[in-house]
């Protein structure tokens, strides 16, 4: 069977959006703005892509059977890290817009930033057993990627996350015990879920079948565009060039785009109707 892009109302509706903050950003890289209230307001209303994904995902999951199902339960706890990022970016905003803070870190935006990764993780798990990943485990191949996607994946990480984001070194110099907890919780777990997402789409590619292999793909990018993001966000910090509503915002908005799209997709009423 032929794939094609998973399309219904909901996924419309979001790819309409997310061209609404595109265009957006190119007015405010066109005009070269920075640290003003159009940049702030970028910020805040791309926090609806994941708001507004996480509603289309859980009401997915009740047509899966909820939590009754692997697919129900993936779909389920991916939209409750969609939602808890959704709300760590509208605190996040909040900072910029009323309380004059440009880079709130940490803030209470984190303690609600930082569930979304253990959902999410819960999530990819959950998706693993969706997708006919321990059936790729049965091969001798699929051994071997479980074997060393992870240790290329930490390879990787450390030298992004740490030698270039972070000059080789974690300065907790006058840090905060908080600070130093969040300096370590999002790149481990950043590590953490691309492993998982590319463990996943090794041992699973052979399996996914049916319409939904695409809006699975999409998902599985997300989290590595998102992977990305996270060290961009880190590295512009860490030089002092981020602002709210510049590239790094686009990338973020991106690879949440890509996963609210993905769990709009996973809608089983599809399976009644011709792509």
């Amino acid at each position: 069977m032929q794939q094609k892009i998973i399309k219904n109302k909901a996924t419309a509706f979001l790819v309409t959006y997310y061209l609404f903050i595109i265009f957006w950003w190119i007015v405010l890289f066109s005009l070269g703005s920075i640290n003003t209230l159009n940049n702030y307001l970028f910020a805040f209303l791309f926090s609806f892509i994941p708001f507004m994904g996480s509603i289309f995902g859980i009401i997915n999951s009740r047509h899966w059977g909820f939590l009754k199902s692997a697919i129900g339960k993936s779909t389920f706890f991916i939209s409750l890290g969609l939602l808890t990022w959704s709300i760590g970016q509208i605190i996040f905003s909040y900072y910029n817009l009323f309380l004059n803070v440009a880079i709130p870190y940490p803030s209470l935006a984190d303690a609600s930033f930082i569930l979304s990764w253990p959902l999410w993780g819960i999530g990819i798990f959950f998706l693993s057993k969706a997708t006919g990943a321990k059936y790729g485990l049965k091969l001798s191949s699929g051994k071997y990627l479980l074997l060393f996607i992870p240790l290329l994946v930490i390879i990787f990480s450390y030298y992004l996350l740490v030698v270039v984001a972070r000059g080789g070194q974690f300065d907790f110099t006058d840090s905060s015990i908080l600070k130093i907890f969040f300096d370590l919780f999002y790149p481990v777990t950043d590590v953490i879920i691309l492993t998982l997402s590319t463990v996943i789409y090794g041992l699973s590619y052979n399996y996914l079948g049916g319409k939904y292999k695409i809006a699975i793909y999409i998902i599985l990018f997300g989290f590595v565009i998102n992977y990305f993001a996270d060290f961009f966000f880190s590295y512009t910090t860490t030089l002092g060039t981020f602002f709210s509503g510049n590239w790094v915002d686009l990338l973020f908005s991106t690879a949440l785009f890509l996963l609210s799209y993905g769990v709009a997709g996973l809608d089983p009423r599809l399976l009644s109707k011709k792509l």
